[in-house]
């Protein structure tokens, strides 16, 4: 299909569908609305399956047992939705299952607003859920990217039997955008570990996340392990922009990036030199390579919308290198180009 102007939730929810979701389960709440919404439209037109569960918790739990059967399945929520999937998503972590969840998030915490927010990093990239788990996380711009990434996120969760979020934050879930979406079907990893109750596996393949004994359980935990460190190696993710020669490094995700791109315009025009990184992977994190690009500036600008989470891996990435500032605006409050070009100057001693 050639580019047509779509909300980014429903962009969402069609490259989905395009990518062969056979499963949604979901429960209103916005602004994420229109990804269940265009589902239950559409996706029983591709031969797949739409349940509005009864609860965030309930369709979790769909979640898990529809992919424990093999099927290709997704879910969306935002934040305090993402809260009460947590422990589900920690289940689905350990019984190695292969699902794909889109987070559109809000402001916080609590019930919040329904204003853009990027107050759930924490949430996203050290998890709710019990027990040592991780799962890929991944950080779209925009809506043509948030397609991209939910189609990725299904080849991702298919080859390492893992759960993969999509986190975009309520400006790209509510936007409007030109996008083009593949429409190729992306095949299935071999499901051959599915409990699917037919042909000669139906009663040898379990599917469990518990493990009494003790040594059994490190030895999973282990593997889970080794599974991360693999996806590390393999799938980390980001963009630079102008650091060649940057001598301020601002690091930001999401849509932030998109408006900290307008404000390198206008500090490069009065002859500040900036750059930015960009995580496009949030987990794994790009650790190393943030690290190099910051070797040879004078200091690392952090801007999110929120109080300040992102920071916590840029100050381990940066490792003292240089210093690292932050800016950021909360409760739905988005920042102006402005703003991050008086913060870079200010750390600049009023450049």
């Amino acid at each position: 299909m050639g580019k047509v102007l779509m909300k980014g939730n429903e962009a969402i929810a069609q490259a989905a569908i395009s990518a062969g979701c056979e499963g949604f389960f979901g429960y209103p709440i916005t602004p994420q609305n229109e990804v269940p919404e265009y589902m239950s439209k559409y996706l029983a037109k591709s031969g797949g399956v739409f349940v509005q569960a009864e609860s965030e918790l309930a369709a979790i739990n769909m979640v898990y047992g529809a992919a424990a059967a093999g099927a290709r399945v997704m879910t969306s929520s935002s934040s305090p939705g993402i809260a009460l999937k947590q422990e589900g998503i920690s289940y689905c972590a350990g019984a190695q299952l292969p699902v794909v969840i889109v987070s559109i998030s809000r402001g916080g915490p609590g019930l919040g607003g329904i204003l853009p927010s990027q107050g759930d990093y924490n949430q996203a990239t050290r998890g709710g859920g019990n027990g040592d788990y991780r799962v890929i996380v991944l950080a779209p711009n925009g809506v043509q990217e948030a397609t991209d990434m939910v189609r990725h996120a299904f080849k991702l969760a298919d080859s390492y039997r893992i759960p993969v979020m999509v986190m975009a934050d309520g400006i790209i879930g509510q936007m409007m955008e030109p996008v083009e979406i593949d429409t190729t079907p992306i095949p299935k990893a071999p499901n051959l570990w599915a409990a699917t109750g037919q042909g000669k596996r139906a009663h040898t393949n379990m599917v469990n996340s518990m493990h009494l004994d003790p040594y059994e359980l490190e030895d999973h935990n282990i593997l889970l392990n080794n599974k991360y460190l693999e996806i590390a190696k393999n799938e980390t993710d980001y963009e630079k922009y102008l650091c060649d020669d940057a001598e301020v490094l601002i690091v930001a995700y999401g849509t932030p990036s998109r408006i900290v791109k307008s404000a390198i315009k206008t500090l490069r025009e009065e002859g500040i030199k900036a750059g930015l990184f960009r995580p496009k992977t949030l987990v794994p994190y790009p650790f190393d390579a943030l690290h190099e690009a910051s070797k040879s500036v004078k200091f690392v600008l952090v801007t999110e919308l929120s109080m300040g989470q992102m920071i916590v891996d840029v100050k381990l990435a940066v490792n003292g290198l240089v210093p690292v500032h932050f800016y950021g605006r909360t409760g739905g409050v988005i920042f102006e180009p402005q703003e991050i070009v008086d913060a870079v100057k200010s750390h600049l001693g009023g450049k």
